[in-house]
């Protein structure tokens, strides 16, 4: 387990420590403030987050969500609670010690970019180098590369009020990543981008951790932001954590009535995969089998066609037809005698395989894994339902 958080409770006045037991014991965010005038901004948060996801957390204004995430590197300490990253609790690091943490092991992109204005492209995003003291020409090398990653060479001698704002937020992205973090914290980073820019920028950082395998922990108030680039997803509400899932848990099997009215707006279609309306083939044959023993199997199973597999490969369909025009033609083999089928990924989403139905005629459509291997049939009245 890359990061563990273990009952973060976070609690805002002038003595939150003495208000703690009230918390533990039931009381609530409004009860609290109305009898102690604290503000409860986290109530028993516990988290895993794997190494080499991206993990959203998300919620609406003051659920917690931007609090939780400043709990990593410390820039907000707990009120009680534990944070272990890679076996050490990052709350008991003394002063000199979570320093370094913060140079080498985390960074971290806003919403606001936070570029220094008098310096350049270049010098913004190699400035992390600078606090670690690397040298100048190493610093120039390493910030130039990311820069080009993130689509920004020719751009290093600009300054940031010279870019648009996309631009600027590639610089933040660019700046994090030039000091190799284990852990990248992205706090609302895409939220002040129109919606094409911001699209844009979602592309870039699923790119980018197709390489870098990075662990992410991405904060949005976004639900479709959150649906595409998460892993995992925490749903936070008023400083509770209310569910936390894979995007299709989130979607198709809300925890409560709250995370139903967050998706009942979603568009399924741009979420929901071809292995989520993946039905079983039924029949199978072999490219050994022979055609009596297609046709004889296809009458059997009163079945209009079989797919025909060597080994996990999926070569063709053989319909009762052909099989029949096969055992006619006393042929050895089926090889000659198959239909071809299209086929999708089984992380194809959905939104990509509704046009490949309505034009298909209703032949099927076949579902591979990655490796190329049959899975099943894409189901029509399943992707009606779900989509529905």
């Amino acid at each position: 387990m890359k990061i563990q958080v273990k009952n973060i409770y976070k609690i805002f006045g002038n003595k939150p420590e003495a208000q703690l037991g009230k918390v533990k014991a039931g009381m609530g965010k409004e009860a609290l403030l109305d009898e102690t005038g604290h503000t409860l901004g986290l109530n028993d948060i516990s988290l895993d987050i794997e190494e080499g996801q991206i993990f959203v957390i998300m919620g609406l204004s003051g659920s917690g969500k931007s609090t939780l995430i400043r709990h990593f590197n410390r820039l907000i300490e707990p009120t009680d609670g534990h944070i272990i990253i890679n076996g050490q609790d990052v709350m008991a690091l003394p002063e000199r010690e979570l320093e370094d943490f913060r140079r080498h092991k985390i960074s971290m992109v806003f919403q606001r970019f936070g570029l220094l204005p008098h310096k350049s492209v270049l010098d913004n995003t190699a400035y992390g180098l600078q606090i670690q003291g690397v040298g100048k020409a190493e610093r120039a090398e390493k910030a130039g590369y990311w820069l080009e990653q993130v689509g920004l060479k020719g751009f290093e001698e600009q300054y940031p009020h010279q870019l648009s704002g996309g631009m600027q937020q590639r610089v933040g992205l660019a700046r994090a990543l030039t000091t190799d973090p284990e852990i990248l914290l992205m706090d609302e980073a895409f939220s002040a981008l129109d919606p094409l820019i911001r699209r844009e920028m979602q592309d870039q950082l699923l790119e980018l951790q197709q390489k870098l395998h990075k662990t992410i922990v991405f904060i949005t108030h976004d639900l479709d932001e959150a649906l595409r680039l998460g892993d995992r997803i925490a749903i936070l509400r008023d400083g509770e954590l209310v569910q936390v899932g894979s995007p299709e848990e989130i979607l198709l099997k809300p925890a409560d009535d709250y995370v139903q009215a967050f998706v009942q707006d979603v568009n399924r279609a741009r979420v929901l995969t071809a292995s989520h309306v993946l039905a079983p083939a039924k029949l199978t044959v072999t490219l050994k089998s022979k055609p009596q023993q297609a046709v004889e199997l296809l009458k059997e199973h009163s079945s209009e066609y079989a797919c025909v597999l060597d080994g996990t490969q999926l070569k063709g369909l053989i319909t009762v037809l052909d099989a029949q025009r096969a055992l006619n033609d006393n042929a050895d083999s089926l090889a000659n005698y198959l239909s071809s089928v299209e086929s999708v990924r089984s992380d194809t989403e959905l939104e990509q395989i509704l046009p490949n139905i309505l034009s298909n005629n209703g032949a099927p459509i076949a579902v591979t894994g990655k490796d190329g291997g049959f899975k099943g049939w894409v189901s029509c009245e399943k992707l009606i339902s779900l989509v529905a």
